[in-house]
């Protein structure tokens, strides 16, 4: 399963509802899809309704491929951490009992070493005050769930919006991680992506790279420099240099900005809350640069189901045939 010639991988994961986690895997570059379903029991082909009633010994599950030249399994590990509490052995958030339980599943020795390894490290960071109890365990049959429950956030957007704000999931996953992503934002020297003083951007950017970035505007649709660009390549964050989108994820939205599905380094992206134009939208910004991007939808097409609306001031297009020169080496492999 973790051949490194193969193009598609497989991981299998419970982290609670499975609604929530394959959600949060659908959005990651390098996965390739996301079905929800059952494992870890002793029940041949289980219905929802006997999974969640318990007793049957599986948990709600996602079996995760991917293309490993774009994500690593220990980077999927790491995914999977941050959208789970791995101290509860009773469920996760709102939904408790065994069947909710966080688990990993691992599909031979390599991913058994790279788990073991990356739950002690997590133990050992002291980001929990509890012990680390997902459990590790090995991967026998999954049961793909019923149809209804496949890419349930994009399909019922609305009921699964209402149910995750409802969970309790994001704000434990907020109340945890919020000192990272806030010691995060201010980047200084000691980083190789920062901000210039404000005299330097004044001089450095466009009229309009400016007011874009600095001051949330917005650019004329169609009259930008890459809503229509297909070269193959990296969208970098004009005013840091950050890496942000790759071409291998843009889409032609017929919007006039260029749009994305996903971000090429979900680290290196912000979202918050935009109360302007009399509704609320999800801004995003750049982590180390904070600049004003654009904005996130959910009328994407699949994988993730986003749209990743940007301003095309806002960023600088890396050919491939520059990224190692550029200094975005890492990436070409994705292009290959």
């Amino acid at each position: 399963m973790t051949d490194k010639g193969k193009k598609q991988m497989v991981a299998t994961f419970a982290g609670g509802c499975f609604w929530c986690v394959e959600s949060d895997f659908a959005k990651e570059p390098g996965v390739i899809k996301v079905i929800s379903g059952f494992t870890g029991g002793n029940v041949a082909n289980p219905t929802y309704k006997q999974v969640s009633a318990g007793g049957t010994g599986h948990v709600e599950a996602v079996q995760v491929t991917y293309d490993p030249a774009r994500i690593s399994y220990e980077q999927l590990l790491d995914v999977l951490w941050r959208h789970i509490d791995p101290t509860d052995s009773g469920g996760q958030f709102v939904d408790r009992g065994s069947q909710y339980r966080s688990a990993i599943f691992y599909h031979d020795q390599e991913q058994h070493d790279l788990a073991e390894k990356s739950k002690q490290a997590l133990q050992q960071s002291g980001r929990f005050d509890k012990p680390i109890v997902t459990q590790i365990l090995p991967f026998k049959t999954f049961y793909v769930a019923e149809d209804y429950h496949q890419d349930y956030y994009k399909e019922n957007p609305l009921r699964y919006k209402c149910y995750r704000r409802n969970s309790g999931r994001d704000e434990f996953l907020e109340k945890i991680w919020s000192k990272e992503i806030k010691k995060a934002a201010p980047m200084t020297g000691n980083t190789r992506y920062h901000k210039p003083d404000d005299a330097t951007l004044r001089k450095t950017l466009t009229p309009l790279q400016y007011k874009v970035t600095q001051k949330e505007g917005t650019e004329p649709p169609f009259k930008n420099a890459y809503w229509d660009n297909k070269q193959a390549g990296i969208y970098v964050d004009i005013v840091s240099g950050e890496p942000l989108f790759s071409s291998l994820d843009k889409y032609t939205s017929g919007t006039g900005w260029p749009s994305f599905v996903r971000p090429l380094v979900k680290e290196n992206i912000v979202e918050r809350e935009d109360h302007k134009l009399f509704s609320v939208r999800t801004e995003i910004r750049s982590r180390h640069g904070d600049s004003h991007l654009g904005h996130v939808f959910s009328d994407g097409p699949p994988p993730t189901g986003l749209r990743y609306c940007m301003n095309s001031a806002a960023l600088r297009f890396i050919p491939v045939d520059q990224l190692e020169k550029e200094g975005y080496g890492e990436f070409l492999a994705s292009f290959k």
